[in-house]
């Protein structure tokens, strides 16, 4: 395997294994030697690969939401399914996978989003970017559900959009800090509402 190849597989898999450790324990609480060590990567070799601890967080974050996004796109790509059915089955994957005790991988916007935005401008930026793409998606899917009908809404499309995301991220908190599947079932019952559903 060429070094290039080899190197990029190496920080591939320093971003995964932080991403499942940081999803269970937050930024702050896990130290780069642990991921280091998970990965099976030389203490040494963390700035070959990372300028510093925050473009680690950068990157991570960036290759969260490319991921992410890549998935939320496949889904609301499906075919021969109203824009209503298609948003309405990533709110259904976003509540199975925000469940109380397992994160699963997929919640570092909900885990790290307090944490790190006060730690670092450039981490700052980069969950603004991620949330930012999230967004622009659901408004896409209310905008094509008021074209075939499937979906009305009562105000404006971005705020529509903004307001349902905003909703989600905090009834995500909601439930890890009452451990209870109460505040997604109430998110999921307005959501509802607000698209006419």
């Amino acid at each position: 395997m060429p070094a290039t190849a080899r190197s990029t597989d190496t920080r591939r898999s320093i971003l995964d294994v932080a991403q499942r450790t940081m999803a269970h324990k937050g930024y702050s609480a896990v130290g780069i030697n642990e991921v280091l060590a998970e990965a099976g990567v030389p203490k040494g070799s963390f700035y070959h690969y990372f300028a510093s601890k925050d473009a680690f967080g950068e990157a991570l974050l960036k290759s969260y939401f490319d991921e992410y996004l890549s998935d939320m796109d496949r889904l609301l790509a499906q075919p021969d399914t109203s824009a209503a059915e298609r948003l309405m089955a990533y709110w259904r994957q976003w509540q199975e996978t925000q469940s109380v005790d397992e994160c699963q991988g997929k919640c570092l916007a909900v885990k790290l989003g307090a944490e790190v935005a006060d730690l670092s401008e450039s981490m700052r930026l980069a969950l603004k970017d991620g949330t930012g793409g999230i967004v622009d998606r659901i408004e896409r899917m209310i905008v094509s559900g008021l074209a075939d009908g499937s979906i009305a809404v009562d105000g404006d499309p971005r705020e529509t959009a903004q307001a349902l995301y905003d909703m989600w991220l905090g009834g995500s908190i909601m439930a890890k800090i009452h451990r209870s599947i109460a505040p997604m079932d109430t998110v999921m019952t307005v959501t509802r509402q607000l698209l006419h559903l």
